[in-house]
C-alpha cells in the first residue's frame, strides 16, 4: 500500500527558473529561483513545484502561479512570490485569507463566487471571480474555469454544484488541467489535449484512486499527478494507467507540520 509518506518524492529532471522580483517594501529586486520538474513547452519550460495538499506553484517563463495557497506566509517565505494566484473553492485546505494577505503583495487573483464574496476588500480589489464555463487572463494566461463538484449522492454536501471551480491553464503549447475537489464530471471525461493533470482523491471529499483511474483513462491526459490524496492507496494507479500517460506520484506531504 502506497501511503502519502511512502511516495516517492521528485526524480525527474530539476529545473531551475530564474525570476527577478522585489519583495514587498525592498527597493532591491532580489533574484529568486523556483525549483521543481520540467515539462517542456515549444516556448519554454513548465517548472511543477508541489508545496503541501492541494497547494502547488506552476513557473512559465517570468511567471510564477500559486494554486490555492494555504498554510501561512511563512511556508512560502522561500519562494519566489507569485505574480498571480488562482483558487478553486472556499474550504480551508484550498482557501486561507491570512495566508493570502502575507503573500500576495498587488498579484492577480482568479477564484470562485463564493470565495470572491468572502475576500477583505483589499484583496477583492485586485480579484475577479469565474464561474463555471467562464474564462479570463491572469497576466496574459488563459484560464478557463470548469465544474468540480461532487457526483456520489452521498457526498453531495461537500462539494455542491455549481460552486467550485477546476482551472484548464494555458502555457504555452500546454494545457495544465487542475481539477480542485471533485469527482469525475462529464466537463472533466470529455477533455481533450491534455498535458498536464492534477487530480484529487481521497474520502469522503473527491474521488476514489478508483474513480480517478477510468477519469484518467477515459481523457488521457499526457501526464497526470494524483495530489490531495491524504491516506489514499495509490498504487491502485501503478500498472493501471493507460500508456499514453504518464503517471508522476510524487510526495505532496513533505512540507506537512
Amino acid at each position: 500500500m502506497v501511503k502519502r509518506r511512502d511516495v516517492v518524492a521528485g526524480v525527474a529532471t530539476l529545473s531551475l527558473l530564474s525570476l527577478t522580483g522585489g519583495l514587498a517594501g525592498s527597493a532591491r529586486a532580489e533574484e529568486m529561483a523556483l525549483d521543481g520538474e520540467a515539462i517542456a513547452t515549444a516556448q519554454g519550460d513548465i517548472i511543477v513545484h508541489p508545496v503541501n495538499h492541494a497547494s502547488l506553484l506552476l513557473g512559465y517563463g517570468d511567471q510564477v502561479l500559486y494554486v490555492d495557497p494555504v498554510g501561512g506566509g511563512a511556508l512560502y517565505a522561500d519562494l519566489p512570490r507569485p505574480t498571480a494566484i488562482l483558487i478553486t473553492h472556499g474550504h480551508g485546505d484550498h482557501f486561507d485569507v491570512p495566508t493570502l494577505e502575507a503573500i500576495a503583495g498587488d498579484a492577480p487573483i482568479i477564484t470562485n463566487k463564493d470565495v470572491f464574496d468572502k475576500l477583505p476588500e483589499g484583496l477583492k480589489a485586485q480579484a475577479s471571480a469565474l464561474a463555471n464555463g467562464q474564462d479570463g487572463t491572469l497576466n496574459g494566461i488563459a484560464i478557463s474555469a470548469i465544474p468540480a463538484h461532487n457526483t456520489t449522492p452521498d457526498r453531495m454536501n461537500y462539494h455542491p454544484v455549481g460552486v467550485g471551480n477546476g482551472y484548464l491553464i494555458t502555457l504555452g503549447d500546454k494545457i495544465v488541467y487542475v481539477a480542485g475537489d471533485t469527482e469525475p464530471t462529464p466537463e472533466m471525461l470529455a477533455l481533450t489535449g491534455i498535458a498536464v493533470a492534477f487530480l484529487p482523491m481521497n474520502l469522503p471529499y473527491t474521488m476514489t484512486p478508483e474513480q480517478a483511474l477510468v477519469a484518467i483513462n477515459t481523457f488521457k491526459p499526457a501526464m497526470i499527478y494524483p495530489y490531495h490524496y491524504g491516506e489514499s492507496d495509490l498504487s491502485v494507479l501503478e500498472g493501471a494507467v493507460n500508456p499514453e500517460t504518464e503517471l508522476r506520484l510524487r510526495d505532496w506531504y513533505a512540507n506537512a507540520g
